[in-house]
């Protein structure tokens, strides 16, 4: 008989990590000391909303861009606590992007993949190729991007327009969120919630898969990437890692760093 697992003690990484006010403080210092050092930031719209923007990191050349998404659980934060995580790449010549959305309740799972959706079709305007990352909710919505069927949205569009993802400690099953206390703000059922799984949809035919977590995060989240990368593996390159010694949130420090294994993995994928 198998151990019933307790969803509220996996997925609720603020109780898991109570240092956690501390680090988010963190974030928005550096991201804020980075943007005054970056002048030639540039925000891009997408939509009509407040948050229907894009925080462009410009890098020289014309090579691909690097798009990270935030995290937050659908219903907290935007891309101002996180503009330091493009030193790292901008330091080697790469452009990054970190589109904004609206939040739970405000609107749906569902309403902010269709704004990710436009985000990028906005940023396909620059005709370079897009490696898609994010962190958290980040990295289920960057996995949704690969699994898009863009040419079904816009015939003009490559269905190739994503080459790869680097997904940081997502979710793509949503399921298991429905009994917990994340899910107050995001109103999933059963039904909704597998409707918004990637895992769940078509698997992609092209671009690659990596899946990386925190060593130090909790069972239930090496499952749901280990799932993903076994699933579409079948399909596409995919890899599975954990970053040793971080958690939930401090494992994406390392794309502030110009060596870390992280930004020149992202780097290698850029290049490809």
């Amino acid at each position: 008989m198998s151990a019933v697992i307790d969803l509220e003690a996996e997925y609720n990484n603020r109780a898991r990590v109570p240092e956690n006010p501390a680090l988010i403080a963190g974030w928005a210092r550096d991201a804020r000391a980075y943007r005054e050092v970056c002048p030639s930031m540039l925000v891009l719209r997408y939509g009509t909303g407040a948050r229907h923007t894009v925080d462009f990191f410009p890098a020289d050349g014309r090579g691909p861009i690097v798009v990270f998404i935030h995290g937050g659980y659908w219903q907290a934060l935007d891309p101002s606590f996180f503009s330091h995580l493009a030193a790292g790449l901008n330091a080697h010549g790469i452009s990054v992007a970190m589109p904004s959305y609206d939040l739970c309740p405000n609107v749906s799972v569902g309403d902010i993949i269709e704004q990710m959706r436009s985000a990028t079709r906005e940023l396909a305007k620059f005709e370079r190729p897009l490696v898609m990352s994010g962190h958290s909710a980040g990295g289920h919505l960057a996995a949704c991007m690969l699994a898009t069927e863009w040419r079904a949205l816009d015939a003009a569009l490559p269905q190739d327009l994503i080459t790869a993802v680097y997904s940081i400690s997502g979710l793509f099953d949503l399921g298991p969120l429905v009994p917990t206390s994340v899910n107050i703000p995001l109103h999933l059922n059963d039904l909704s919630a597998r409707e918004v799984s990637p895992l769940f949809w078509p698997m992609p035919s092209h671009g690659s898969l990596d899946a990386v977590v925190g060593g130090e995060e909790s069972s239930e989240y090496f499952r749901q990437s280990q799932t993903l990368v076994d699933c579409w593996g079948t399909q596409i390159p995919a890899r599975y890692e954990t970053i040793p010694g971080t958690n939930h949130f401090t494992v994406i420090a390392g794309l502030a760093d110009p060596q870390s294994p992280m930004t020149l993995r992202l780097k290698q994928l850029a290049q490809r």
